[in-house]
């Protein structure tokens, strides 16, 4: 599975369950350390727990390596490293506050 592809499923998995202003930032051009980042959003721990699974679950199924994974226990940023496709599933503060889509403003988003 492509890398784009990768991305799709992982965004389509996380609206699956609800993720709030999930957007894919196409990277390719700005950095040699992974292709694309799925951003999405969640209001609490339990739904941020649920996203990382269906994601997961979803990447598993379309055949991608497990991916490394950060912040589960803490609940307010996962970050799930499927290597060319890095998910951040954050809760509304933790987003605002580090603002990920400012810090790579000059990156496309991806149609869906």
């Amino acid at each position: 599975m492509d890398s784009r592809r990768k991305a799709l499923v992982a965004a389509d998995a996380a609206e699956s369950k609800l993720a709030g202003n999930v957007i894919v930032l196409d990277l390719q051009e700005h950095t040699p350390v992974t292709d694309f980042f799925v951003i999405a959003s969640a209001a609490t721990r339990v739904q941020i727990r649920a996203i990382v699974e269906a994601v997961e679950e979803a990447l598993k199924e379309a055949g991608a390596p497990r991916a490394r994974a950060e912040g589960r226990d803490d609940g307010r940023w996962v970050l799930l490293d499927f290597g060319d496709v890095v998910v951040h599933v954050m809760n509304p503060r933790e987003r605002e506050y580090y603002n990920l889509e400012r810090l790579w403003g000059d990156t496309p988003i991806l149609e869906r």
